[in-house]
């Protein structure tokens, strides 16, 4: 089976979107699909998690990114995150585990089962897509290195390589490099967090993340560390980037919470990217836990959501 990295494919040679779900329907059929994940092809699952809403287009997931790493602007990461290498790579688990160490990619995806996804990943900005996710269970992994009984938290790490993201180079620091994030240990086990290592069946795109990131579909979405390279168990909870940049305006939760306005702007709605009418499309109501909340809602049973922001 050939399967290319996104950013080698023109527009014309990507499948139009209908004809991907077809394909991949028919493909399930057979007892299994087959993707790609950081160079290796492993059997996938469907999630019991995935959404009936139509995807997102690979062009708009592919184009349309927040990664400061390679630059401010939406189009920053596409234009310049192909110069990212991206094998091999190493993830340093350590911490509060039993057994920590640098980890090789490639040998965590060994026997890891790939469950094929499909989330409603929105952000503060107010815009939203629905992009399906290739990847594994947090949970799957942490298990593997065996949490302490102590450890509370899930900390996380973005690699730093100047050379090649010149959003680290630039003499105006829009973050304090390395890029990090956290999440509670529930959280972090929950079977809806996921490693992602691609999306549409193929391989993460850099831009996207490549190759390992982060996907908690119930928070905002810059809670979705990029091309991680530590995660670190922890009884502390763990600064995060924007925490550290923004405290007024991102708490370390950050789930989605319509009822609660950013101090810029309302959160009340959200744009989905790709809909007609572009920017000036009709916005639909932001859905608490960005929908979820039926599967994650008792994580925070007598928590003051305002508070906990």
């Amino acid at each position: 089976m050939l399967l290319r990295h996104a950013p080698d494919l023109s527009e014309r040679e990507v499948t139009p979107r209908d004809l991907y779900v077809n394909r991949r329907q028919i493909l399930a059929g057979f007892g299994g699909l087959m993707i790609a994940g950081a160079g290796n092809v492993q059997a996938a699952v469907k999630s019991p998690f995935s959404t009936q809403e139509t995807p997102t287009s690979l062009k708009d997931i592919t184009s349309y990114n927040n990664f400061y790493e390679f630059g401010t602007d939406k189009s920053d990461p596409a234009r310049n995150a192909g110069r990212l290498t991206v094998k091999p790579w190493k993830v340093k688990i350590d911490g509060m585990v039993g057994k920590p160490g640098d980890y090789d990619l490639d040998d965590i995806l060994k026997g890891m089962t790939i469950e094929e996804r499909i989330y409603r990943m929105r952000c503060v900005e107010g815009w939203s897509m629905v992009i399906p996710w290739n990847g594994f269970p947090l949970a799957s992994l942490l298990t593997r290195v065996e949490p302490l009984s102590g450890a509370k938290y899930v900390a996380f790490e973005t690699l730093v390589r100047p050379s090649e993201m010149p959003g680290q180079a630039g003499l105006f620091k829009i973050l304090d490099w390395p890029y990090v994030e956290g999440l509670r240990l529930d959280e972090a086990m929950h079977p809806l967090t996921l490693l992602a290592t691609g999306l549409y069946g193929e391989n993460l795109p850099n831009q996207n993340g490549a190759p390992l990131r982060l996907v908690v579909p119930w928070k905002y979405g810059f809670k979705g560390i990029k091309s991680i390279v530590r995660i670190s168990l922890t009884d502390k909870e763990p600064r995060t980037s924007w925490n550290i940049q923004a405290p007024q305006e991102y708490g370390f939760y950050s789930n989605v919470n319509p009822a609660v306005d950013h101090p810029r702007w309302s959160q009340a709605t959200e744009r989905r990217i790709g809909d007609t009418g572009g920017l000036f499309a009709k916005r639909r109501p932001t859905l608490p836990f960005n929908g979820y909340a039926d599967q994650v809602a008792g994580l925070y049973t007598g928590m003051d959501l305002r508070k906990f922001y």
